[in-house]
Formats: C-alpha cells, sequence, structure tokens
C-alpha cells in the first residue's frame, strides 16, 4: 500500500458515520462517546435506541436532544447546534462535537432512611420524633438539566454516585410530606400508601430540577425511638384497661395464690395470712384509685372524739392499730400488743401467744 493510501485511509478512520452507545453494565447513567481526534461526518447516522436518550454539546453549551430513534445528522435533525455553529447552509464538512447518551431505564428498589429520629408535628401527640424507611425508583427525564448540574463533562456517571444525594433529599424534606399528609402518628400504619403519595409530591420539584423524575416512593415502616415507644405502650395499656378500680380488684385477686405461696407459715395458716392480705391490698389501692375522700358524718353520728349524740349508746372501744382484740372473762375484751400475738396453728387467726386454746376453732395451742 503506498504512502497515499495510507494517508487517506488514515484521513478515513478520523470521520465518524454512525454514533451509537449500548450499555456495558448496570448502573451506568451517562456516557461520552469517544470523540478525540475525530469528527462527525455530514449526514452520519445517530442511533439512539429504547430507554436511552442522546444530547450533542458544542464548545461546553448543550444543543440538541434526541429521543430514541434512528438520525441523519444534517442541518434539519441539528438546528440549536446549526445556530450555535452559525450554519447558514447546508455544512458539507466533518464537525466536532461532544455527543453524551443517558440512560432513561427506571432505576428501580434504591433505599432510603432516617438515620436520626425526623422532628414532625402530630395532631395527638404535638411534636414527636419519626423514624421510617423504605424504597424509591426514578429516571432521567431531561439530558439537558441533568448533564448541566449533575453529570457534567465526565466519560461515566454512575448511579452510585447519585445514591447519596437523592436520600439525603429525602430524609431532608420527609417531615413536610408528613406534615402535609395531615395523617395522625396512629394512623400511618394503616396508610402507609398515602403518605408516601404525599412525600413523593413534596419532593417531585426538587428532583425534576436535577433532570429526574420520581416515579415512586414507597414507606415500608414507621416508628418511635425506643423511650417513645415506651410511652405510647403504655398509653395503650391504659386504655385498654378501661376501669381502674375492676383492673386493681382484679390484680389483688391474682396475687392471692403467690401471697399465700410466698408466707412463711405454710400450710393452712399461711393461706389465711395470705388472704387477709392480699384482701386488705385490694382494698387500700381500690380505695385510693376511686378517688375516694373523707365524707362528713351521718346524723346522729358523734364526731371523731367526740361524746355520742342524745339517745345513742356510746361508742364500743376501737382497738389501737396493730392490736387484736384478746377475750378477756365476762366477754369483754381488750385491745393486745402485736408483739404479744401469734397464729393459731390450725386456722390461722391471731390469738395471744399465752392462750392455751384457740378461741375461734377451740385447738390447743403448743
Amino acid at each position: 500500500m503506498g504512502l497515499g493510501s495510507q494517508f487517506k485511509s488514515f484521513l478515513k478512520k478520523q470521520f465518524i458515520d454512525v454514533i451509537h452507545w449500548t450499555e456495558p453494565e448496570d448502573g451506568l447513567l451517562a456516557w461520552r462517546f469517544p470523540m478525540q481526534d475525530m469528527e462527525i461526518q455530514n449526514g452520519a447516522k445517530l442511533t439512539v435506541r429504547e430507554s436511552q436518550m442522546a444530547l450533542f454539546v458544542n464548545e461546553g453549551r448543550a444543543a440538541d436532544a434526541f429521543a430514541p430513534g434512528l438520525y441523519t445528522l444534517n442541518t434539519q435533525t441539528l438546528p440549536l447546534l446549526t445556530n450555535l455553529m452559525n450554519w447558514d447552509k447546508l455544512f458539507q464538512s466533518p464537525f466536532k462535537s461532544d455527543v453524551y447518551f443517558f440512560s432513561t431505564r427506571q432505576q428501580i428498589a434504591q433505599r432510603w432512611g432516617t438515620q436520626q429520629p425526623v422532628t414532625i408535628r402530630d395532631k395527638d401527640f404535638g411534636a414527636i420524633r419519626l423514624r421510617g424507611y423504605g424504597i424509591y425508583s426514578w429516571h432521567i427525564v431531561d439530558p439537558r438539566a441533568f448533564h448541566t448540574k449533575i453529570s457534567g463533562t465526565r466519560e461515566e456517571y454512575r448511579v452510585a454516585e447519585m445514591e447519596a444525594q437523592l436520600r439525603n433529599t429525602i430524609v431532608q424534606h420527609i417531615s413536610d410530606g408528613f406534615a402535609e399528609s395531615g395523617i395522625p402518628f396512629l394512623d400511618m400504619a394503616a396508610n402507609l400508601v398515602e403518605v408516601g403519595f404525599r412525600i413523593r409530591q413534596s419532593l417531585t420539584p426538587l428532583f425534576m430540577e436535577m433532570g429526574i423524575a420520581l416515579d415512586t416512593l414507597v414507606v415500608e415502616n414507621l416508628s418511635l425511638p425506643e423511650e417513645l415507644q415506651k410511652r405510647l405502650d403504655e398509653r395503650i395499656g391504659m386504655n385498654m384497661i378501661g376501669n381502674m378500680q375492676q383492673y386493681t380488684q382484679f390484680q389483688a385477686a391474682q396475687a392471692l395464690p403467690i401471697a399465700a405461696a410466698n408466707e412463711g407459715g405454710g400450710g393452712v395458716a399461711g393461706m389465711g395470712v395470705g388472704l387477709g392480705a392480699g384482701l386488705g391490698l385490694g382494698q387500700v389501692m381500690a380505695g385510693a384509685l376511686a378517688g375516694q375522700h373523707q365524707q362528713q358524718p351521718p346524723q346522729g353520728t358523734p364526731p371523731m372524739g367526740g361524746a355520742p349524740a342524745p339517745g345513742q349508746p356510746p361508742a364500743p372501744p376501737v382497738a389501737p392499730v396493730g392490736a387484736v382484740a384478746v377475750p378477756l372473762a365476762g366477754g369483754e375484751s381488750a385491745p393486745a400488743p402485736a408483739a404479744e400475738m401469734k397464729f393459731c396453728h390450725n386456722c390461722g387467726v391471731k390469738i395471744a401467744r399465752a392462750a392455751k386454746f384457740c378461741p375461734e376453732c377451740g385447738a390447743q395451742q403448743p
């Protein structure tokens, strides 16, 4: 081959007749067609496949964008580039321009989540802190905006480089989406689809500014921080209890077998003591929770510590707290100190320590 033929072959290699791109792998968003020391031939063919768009950039300025299809490059198919290059007639010579391809496939299963709780205003609880996570999907719709604001003149731009930006944008504006939804926290679990739709609506303008469309946003879970969840569980438990007095009585009844089993006396005596302790505990708690208060004595009842009303018999003596009545001669009884008491080994009733027989069941005492 002569020198002239080699020179012609060299020149021929510098002209581009076909421009196209096939994605070699997933995760590639933008790719620049190799143009070093090469020029595009007049009448060259441009192939843009489905799920792609192409953009011509001349001297740093975005010109014509192409949707999927087959194009013959001339002044009719490149009107913006023709204007930028001041072609006032059909160009006949090759021209220099950068061509970028963009993947418009939907980028699915992208994850978002709140690393720290987000504070929102709730109808029921006021201001609460909320955690959430889910998935979203998006795709490029405006190659000019994406090239200008995101990918630039790089040879390649990948999804991984975009993921952190989009995820942080979602989290930053998620409180606005919750507020616009107007759904109380207790109802959000049953309305996750509605919550996700509201959040997506609030984020759509922000994504469009970058040349991309937010296709879906799914809220998989919403939760409170651990300390707030405990308070919510307590409130739910109180609502489930309902009548507090009845619940207290129920709890006291449930405690009776445990109290009887834990008494040191054992046997029948221990059961009797446990029964008395359980009933006393139930009465005290029920009275306190029912909001009992001191009432005026009924007519004819003497005031505390005063004389009986006319015509009324004198009140019987009241044993001091911690003492029980000890039978005396003549059917009378007098209080005995608690330290001088013991339990009947047969029926468990408190009796005087010096008593030889139980006044309740008659059993002889050791």
